[in-house]
């Protein structure tokens, strides 16, 4: 299927790895132009090498997207993109007796606040262009939460229970706005939880990832190109219809009726 996308401008937050890097791919195989962001400036390079043998044209902004000085970097290089994909790192695990004041703003910063002043930033240039297609990336533990990720359980529902309502306001224009929830995909943050969780429980982190695996309904986690295939779609032409959705990705271990 030809998504009706190409020549597009998107811009991908932390985009050198990960599930970022998977969304980055995916547009670029659509022939999407983009603007990639993410703190390490050597994965990110490398990362837009990759890219480019893909036929598109790739900036690269290294900076922390959660900062101002990283958002003011990242939208000169993109003022007017057509696609906007949301994303940053999650805050650690943890006891939720250990996090003081801090821990909390810090967390609500990087997931909540700064997805909504990007969102903020482009979204009428994108009504009055009459496209825009807005992805913000989330988590699973949005419709189950996991008790040693509450700083990202708080801020990433709190992102949630916002676009709920903005994403109502938009899609006359041909503009959507929908989150994406990764389960568990093979990324670093998947396997630095199980490293956290294995000192805890006096086990080997890759016992805990073989358990997790088995336990998952598809035997497996996800990958970044699959993940990244989705957030295309949603960005496509054919998807104007779909706004306002939470799109869970994870193997079927949600087990929910809704």
């Amino acid at each position: 299927m030809d998504l009706g996308i190409r020549g597009r401008t998107a811009l991908v937050c932390a985009g050198s790895k990960g599930l970022g890097k998977g969304c980055a791919a995916s547009l670029a195989r659509e022939g999407v132009n983009l603007v990639i962001t993410a703190r390490g400036a050597d994965a990110l390079e490398a990362t837009a090498v990759e890219l480019r043998k893909l036929g598109v044209n790739v900036r690269t902004v290294a900076g922390d997207i959660t900062t101002p000085e990283g958002r003011e970097a990242a939208l000169k290089a993109c003022p007017s993109p057509d696609i906007l994909v949301n994303n940053a790192g999650g805050p650690p695990p943890g006891d939720f007796r250990a996090w003081d004041r801090d821990a909390w703003v810090k967390a609500v910063e990087a997931n909540m606040i700064t997805p909504i002043l990007l969102i903020r930033a482009v979204l009428d240039g994108m009504i009055a262009r009459k496209f825009g297609r807005i992805v913000n990336i989330t988590s699973g533990a949005v419709k189950a939460p996991i008790p040693e990720l509450g700083l990202s359980n708080g801020a990433r529902t709190g992102l949630t229970g916002f676009i709920a309502g903005l994403s109502r306001t938009t899609p006359r224009h041909n503009v959507t706005i929908n989150n994406l929830l990764p389960g568990p995909f093979d990324t670093d943050r998947l396997r630095s939880n199980f490293e956290f969780n294995a000192k805890k429980l006096g086990k080997t982190a890759e016992e805990l990832r073989k358990a997790r695996a088995d336990a998952n309904p598809a035997g497996r986690f996800g990958t970044i190109e699959a993940f990244g295939d989705a957030c295309a779609y949603l960005c496509s032409a054919q998807a104007g219809y779909i706004t306002g959705q939470n799109l869970l990705m994870d193997g079927g271990s949600y087990p929910g009726t809704f």
